[in-house]
């Protein structure tokens, strides 16, 4: 970085990122903890304002892009990760966030999402996962547990559910991590390492509803209940959890077991968040309480071919090759055909 950036950059405060529009979330909403923090760690990115381009859906989550002050774009329902992929294949410099809610990015925006994921073009995605729509009144989102009501389920879903980890690592994502909104610590933490990965980043945020899902996450994420059903992934570490750390995971077969942690068997899982083969990954994304506990922070980041950089190195190959003048001067060198 030139000096002259890296001066400009180190006077950024969490101030230059506050716009001057009023934040108008209910109170006591999570998303208030999401805004506060995504301010914080774009201090320390590393990154000029002039370069953040935030993009948004439709929905309580959306209305993020108001509130930052940085370039933005508030586009239609579900087309967020569309909009950012044209912005960042235009300008391979930006640095793009993406802001959505388990409904515009599951349902009408889970085709996007899934190829978005597939292509692995340098995004960085935080999806607001509160298990409900929201802004359009409590109707159910892919998210939203089975008996619970709703205004499109009055006696309570009868739907099968996504579980966010698993459907970004099983699309293809390098870069899944999940952090509840009431650890501030670990979800600037989380940013900052999205920010740093070369590929697409994916933060599910276990966000409160407190209109229409409140307490939705309170087993996970309560003061009294969190010890025993989170554990957080740390790489190198063993997997621990429980008060006092007392439980630890070991591989019983094919599925993930919780054991009576001993520190002289050396059977008990340690993370490993870079492994090229998601099977692990997978499997701790999909643990669910009352068995196993909640992982959380980062739980994959691996490397995978980027789509954005293998196209713009062959619009750089097509343009040098511009000069020749036939099909055959193209294609053809010497005895072999070259594509």
């Amino acid at each position: 970085m030139m000096e002259g950036v890296a001066d400009k950059q180190a006077e950024l405060t969490r101030q230059d990122f506050v716009s001057d529009q009023a934040v108008r979330w209910c109170p006591g909403c999570g998303d208030y903890m999401i805004l506060a923090n995504m301010q914080k760690a774009m201090t320390q990115m590393g990154t000029n304002k002039e370069d953040f381009l935030c993009v948004s859906g439709i929905g309580c989550s959306s209305r993020i892009t108001y509130y930052l002050d940085t370039y933005g774009i508030h586009s239609i329902h579900g087309r967020a990760l569309a909009v950012a992929t044209g912005a960042k294949l235009a300008n391979p410099d930006l640095n793009v966030w993406v802001f959505t809610g388990d409904g515009d990015c599951l349902a009408i925006g889970g085709n996007h999402f899934i190829h978005s994921c597939r292509r692995n073009i340098n995004l960085n995605v935080v999806i607001f996962n509160n298990k409900v729509y929201g802004m359009t009144k409590g109707q159910s989102s892919p998210t939203t547990p089975a008996g619970i009501k709703t205004k499109t389920a009055p006696e309570g879903s009868i739907e099968n559910t996504f579980n966010i980890g698993e459907l970004a690592i099983g699309s293809g994502a390098t870069f899944f991590a999940r952090v509840p909104d009431n650890n501030h610590k670990l979800l600037e933490e989380v940013m900052l390492e999205a920010n740093k990965h070369t590929g697409i980043s994916v933060i599910e945020v276990l966000q409160n509803c407190v209109i229409f899902t409140d307490g939705i996450h309170e087993l996970i994420t309560g003061k009294e209940t969190k010890d025993d059903n989170q554990v957080v992934c740390k790489h190198g570490e063993p997997l621990l959890f429980g008060k006092d750390r007392l439980y630890g995971l070991k591989l019983d077969g094919m599925k993930l077991k919780k054991v009576p942690y001993d520190e002289n068997d050396t059977g008990f899982i340690s993370h490993d968040m870079y492994d090229e083969d998601s099977a692990m990954h997978l499997a701790l994304a999909k643990m669910e309480i009352p068995d196993l506990p909640v992982a959380m922070g980062i739980i994959r980041q691996a490397e995978k071919s980027n789509y954005a950089n293998v196209l713009h190195q062959n619009i750089k190959r097509a343009r040098e090759l511009s000069e020749f003048k036939t099909v055959h001067d193209l294609f053809y060198s010497g005895n072999t055909w070259e594509v």
